[in-house]
């Protein structure tokens, strides 16, 4: 996977796809400081390595899910090498069995591409249909990673910008959970 080694301040000077411009417009807006880097389509954690070294930052894994009925939404942050297990999380959140949201569901809900999720896109739900969900074991990092709607750039951005500043501009508050690592969890 080719990542470029170069990493920029602001948003790029070509023209990209409107709903990833409006991302780095809206952080800028709100005087939010963040580093991008650019790199061919990564849709897996592997492909992501590359820009982990590249941007110093452990990427965040992002899951849009819904659930059977696809009446409720949920968008999951999460250490990018923990595994994700679905029963761990309805059962803290205290719902039914909850499954991944399909790209038009995405598409529709956060205007990002499939394999794109992240909680920048929150700004585009507007109607507040998605509720976010971070294990709280991403509070002890210092920054948090993510794609703008599109898999072909990764931002970072501090932590304390995006809890602080980002989340309470686009009226977004973290549902917390505690996700068990696997050995975490045969040893209870």
């Amino acid at each position: 996977m080719y990542v470029n080694p170069e990493v920029y301040s602001g948003p790029p000077a070509d023209s990209r796809d409107p709903n990833e411009m409006a991302v780095y417009a809206f952080l800028d807006q709100l005087g939010i400081s963040y580093l991008r880097c650019d790199h061919d389509y990564a849709n897996t954690m592997e492909d992501c390595k590359a820009v982990e070294a590249v941007l110093g930052v452990p990427i965040c894994k992002n899951l849009l899910l819904t659930n059977r009925q696809q009446t409720d939404f949920y968008l999951l942050l999460m250490p990018g090498d923990k595994p994700f297990k679905t029963k761990d999380l309805t059962k803290q959140l205290g719902c039914a069995r909850l499954s991944f949201a399909t790209p038009e569901q995405m598409k529709q809900l956060l205007g990002a591409a499939p394999g794109s999720a992240s909680a920048f896109e929150l700004m585009h739900d507007k109607e507040g249909k998605v509720r976010l969900v971070m294990d709280r074991e991403l509070l002890t990092e210092e920054w948090l990673s993510g794609h703008p709607c599109f898999s072909t750039s990764t931002i970072r951005l501090k932590l304390t910008d995006f809890l602080e500043r980002f989340l309470p501009d686009v009226d977004h508050t973290p549902t917390m959970v505690d996700l068990p690592w696997p050995e975490t969890e045969a040893l209870e």
